[in-house]
């Protein structure tokens, strides 16, 4: 497999915006989906430039998940870097149907990943607020149906 040249260097044409606007999103590293997860941040949420958090599982790291310790503490310390750094007012938790940290290092299978995964949001967004003291914690879960994604609110 041949791999196209590289630049040296790339310049962006999209202009640079200083303007915060004090909402992160945490959510699961899977590229085939980054696009939609902009995509609804952006449009179905209107957070344009929100700061980003991704990693394998998103929202899993702070349910709890003995797997996940070493990645709870580092999102824990980003999270509270950017509420105090960057202000945030909101942050946005995001799980996928199918995700493979649920499958892979969790181990599960559906139907209860899914039920898994929900309770997880709640519980992530609890752990959230009481490491940052913020209220404004949003929580989604993204389903996959003919090769779209829908986005449905989790109560939390």
């Amino acid at each position: 497999m041949t791999h196209p040249p590289t630049s040296a260097r790339y310049t962006s044409p999209l202009r640079y915006d200083s303007a915060r606007i004090h909402a992160a999103a945490l959510y699961c590293s899977d590229g085939r989906i980054g696009e939609q997860f902009d995509d609804f941040l952006h449009n179905g949420l209107s957070l344009p430039r929100y700061d980003r958090i991704a990693l394998p599982g998103g929202p899993a790291c702070l349910a709890g998940h003995p797997q996940a310790t070493l990645e709870e503490k580092g999102v824990v310390d980003e999270l509270q870097f950017l509420v105090e750094v960057h202000k945030l007012k909101r942050i946005v938790l995001i799980q996928h149907q199918a995700c493979a940290f649920y499958g892979t290092r969790l181990e599960l299978k559906e139907p209860r990943l899914e039920l898994l995964q929900k309770a997880d949001l709640v519980r992530a967004a609890a752990y959230t607020h009481r490491v940052t003291g913020l209220d404004r914690i949003d929580a989604f879960f993204a389903r996959l149906n003919d090769g779209v994604l829908t986005f449905e609110a989790v109560p939390v």
